[in-house]
């Protein structure tokens, strides 16, 4: 299968790339930067440098990459929680989500693609008891409604998935170990990536550890997510 892979560079797609690769699958993976295609290329994608704001270049590179199947993995948070620059990384990163996940739906249409699998955030339910599931509505605030654009424009497509995410851990996030509920490590949720492009139905999964949060007992069961699984050194 061919794989447009946008975000081939960050914290999932670097770990999500090879196991693309080990899978037999070819995968085309973006960059905002040619400083880091070679880094791209390395992992084992194609690199293409192309910024998902300028909506003509993604077209352009999508149809280019004739995929099966599109794969969002862009986020725009260089800086941790607690440092200066983080206010003004959510702001870019919310506005990826709107845009950006707009401009690629938009050139997945386009290059005649029907699946386009896209990385939510786990912790955005509205407050309530007991495990939160799917199916639960989400908090009401205006930090989560550039998530609810995402979710939305990604459903909107006929084989659209979406995986909500738990804070990530592990090699090239901000933390090594789980930091708070719901938890993800980032070798897992490159898995589920890469099993939703074979087994996902359309829809959305919860991709987090059993840490007392959210239940992600519909992608173990649909997906076959091991939150155990970590990529052999």
């Amino acid at each position: 299968m061919r794989i447009f892979l946008a975000g081939a560079g960050g914290a999932i797609g670097r770990r999500l790339t090879p196991l693309l690769c080990a899978a037999g699958h070819i995968v085309v993976g973006t960059t905002r930067s040619p400083d880091k295609a070679r880094v791209v290329a390395a992992l084992g994608a194609e690199p293409v440098v192309v910024d998902v704001f300028d909506a003509p270049a993604l077209e352009r590179a999508v149809k280019a990459a004739a995929p099966h199947a599109v794969v969002h993995q862009l986020t725009d948070l260089p800086f941790a929680p607690g440092t200066p620059q983080y206010a003004d990384g959510l702001a870019r990163n919310a506005r990826l989500r709107i845009e950006g996940t707009r401009n690629l739906a938009a050139a997945a249409r386009a290059a005649g693609v029907s699946r386009l699998i896209a990385q939510s955030i786990a912790f955005v339910y509205a407050p309530g008891d007991g495990l939160r599931v799917e199916s639960d509505p989400l908090d009401a605030t205006a930090s989560v409604a550039a998530v609810k654009v995402l979710e939305e424009t990604t459903l909107a497509m006929p084989e659209g998935i979406v995986l909500r995410y738990g804070y990530l851990y592990g090699p090239g996030t901000w933390y090594e170990s789980p930091a708070k509920p719901p938890s993800v490590h980032v070798d897992a949720a490159a898995q589920a990536a890469l099993l939703a492009l074979t087994k996902g139905k359309p829809g959305v999964y919860n991709i987090a550890e059993d840490d007392g949060y959210c239940s992600s007992e519909k992608a173990k069961r649909d997906l076959g997510f091991d939150a155990g699984f970590r990529i052999s050194a």
